[in-house]
């Protein structure tokens, strides 16, 4: 039997060990003091979950690519794909990213290009979500207390009590009708803060194809990563 090739992240915050399988492939996080030892059984224990998940991304990764950060590579923006025209620059103190069309365009000094990247798609995730969100509370006559913008490997959005809404820049690289979808979502929590038959009810009212967007979400999901 093949074994399954995966890395190990000790974590402070970890509690117990759990298994991440991405487009990075298997990472396996443990608590500080777990025993290495005892990580390979666990491995062995999930290896069913674990082919099935890949199997998975493999398909999924198929129909929708991940993104290629390289000069020449791509990457998804709103249901569009932008083709990187990358360019290395000695002496640059700070990158440029400038979007021209279909190519964005990136200047390097000595960062890399993920971070490049990162930092343009989280301030565009500001505008994207600022205008969508702010329409939608219109909508639904509600009102919201705060936005921030995040990069959360698991949670794509988020809604406090106190009207503090959260959103994951990495929606961006999902179709505009994704990014619709989740914003709807946590505008319903400001009237319903749970996921009971009324929040669902509401939300159905708001977004008729919320159950397709959620399982587009979480076929592909995983291919939403910079």
């Amino acid at each position: 039997m093949t074994a399954i090739p995966y890395r190990i992240r000790r974590s402070e915050r970890a509690r117990r060990a759990r298994i991440l399988v991405g487009g990075d492939g298997v990472e396996v996080v443990v608590p500080r003091r777990f025993p290495l030892r005892e990580v390979e059984p666990f491995v062995e224990a999930k290896r069913a979950w674990i082919e099935r998940t890949l199997r998975r991304l493999e398909r999924s990764h198929a129909e929708f690519p991940p993104p290629r950060l390289e000069d020449g590579g791509e990457v998804p923006y709103l249901g569009e794909r932008l083709s990187l025209l990358v360019r290395v620059q000695p002496g640059r103190s700070r990158p440029r990213v400038a979007r021209r069309g279909g190519v964005l365009m990136v200047a390097l000094g000595g960062g890399s290009l993920g971070d490049a990247l990162e930092s343009w798609y989280r301030r565009r995730a500001r505008e994207e979500v600022t205008v969508r969100l702010d329409a939608a509370v219109a909508r639904a006559g509600a009102r919201y207390a705060s936005l921030s913008i995040r990069g959360q490997r698991t949670r794509w959005a988020s809604c406090s009590t106190t009207g503090a809404m959260s959103f994951n820049y990495n929606l961006l690289l999902a179709p505009p009708e994704i990014l619709g979808y989740v914003i709807e979502h946590e505008v319903a929590h400001l009237e319903v803060p749970d996921h009971s038959e009324r929040f669902w009810r509401l939300l159905a009212s708001r977004c008729p194809d919320w159950r397709e967007h959620e399982r587009w979400l979480r076929r592909h999901g995983q291919a939403l990563r910079l």
